[in-house]
């Protein structure tokens, strides 16, 4: 099995909303924020190589939403999910699945392009897309809290191509999957989210997802105001923290732009992050 990283773009978030009741004077110590409040964020995504299977894990947002839509999130850098592709090697076309963890517009968005036409089709026209049945029918019936992450356009053209595929298993860790890794599942930031867990050159690896957005929301209290059930995520957070320090487990962050692996360490206040790697430069390429 061979791994790589795959940035598909960089975005802004309100800073108060991925922070939710943690005053601003604290989270601003990590991720500093520009005029209009926002920080800075990744869409890092993961690629994984294994015999004649190569899943994508999440796709970023995407670029078929209009001018006005990317205005308010603030792309910057140059970032793309395709050319970030063709840098390790691989074609859209080379994906046989997709595996999203959740189905927000920032996890799942880049799966579907708009032709010249405004047809909605898939951007991987070999592959199955993934999804926890229970998150599918969440997003697709959504609560008004999430409604706004969860976008038809996103959504139907992956059902309508025939190629949409559920995990039904209800864990919280689900180790017989059709990938080369297992699944851990968590609640607090959206129904049934799910986080890769790999087992790669003698390490554990967590891709952290929406868990630990950044590493400014490893302390258990720093939970993202997205969140819908907030005192779960508390406990998710703090059991699966206390398990991958435990475990010598390295956490890959989706959304930190400045951090793509880190370890962990105990201290008194929590675990905390020990050091920080470029994912190529730690295991020593790819």
């Amino acid at each position: 099995m061979k791994l790589y990283p795959i940035e598909a773009g960089n975005f802004k978030l309100d800073g108060g909303a991925m922070f939710g009741v943690v005053p601003k004077e604290l989270w601003e110590r990590t991720n500093p924020s520009d005029l209009k409040n926002r920080i800075e964020m990744a869409s890092r995504c993961l690629l994984v190589e294994d015999g004649d299977q190569l899943v994508l894990v999440d796709t970023g947002m995407g670029n078929k939403q209009d001018d006005s839509f990317f205005r308010h999130y603030g792309l910057w850098g140059n970032y793309s999910l395709k050319s970030s592709l063709t840098k390790a090697g691989f074609h859209p076309d080379d994906i046989t699945d997709v595996f999203f963890t959740h189905l927000h517009f920032d996890h799942c968005g880049g799966a579907v392009n708009r032709k010249a036409s405004g047809a909605l089709v898939p951007a991987f026209k070999n592959a199955h897309f993934w999804v926890h049945k229970s998150q599918w029918e969440w997003a697709t019936i959504p609560n008004i809290r999430e409604k706004a992450s969860f976008l038809p356009e996103n959504l139907l053209p992956l059902e309508q191509s025939g190629r949409l595929r559920f995990i039904e298993d209800n864990g919280p860790f689900i180790s017989d999957t059709p990938f080369p890794f297992s699944i851990q599942l968590i609640n607090g930031h959206t129904e049934k989210q799910m986080l890769p867990v790999f087992d790669y050159k003698n390490r554990k690896i967590l891709y952290a997802a929406d868990l630990v957005p950044t590493v400014g929301h490893i302390p258990v209290p720093y939970i993202m105001g997205y969140d819908t059930r907030p005192l779960l995520s508390l406990q998710e957070k703090e059991f699966l923290l206390k398990k991958a320090f435990e475990q010598d487990t390295l956490l890959f962050l989706q959304h930190d732009p400045h951090h793509e692996i880190i370890s962990l360490r105990e201290t008194e206040k929590g675990i905390r992050m020990e050091n920080h790697f470029k994912f190529k430069s730690y295991f020593g390429g790819l």
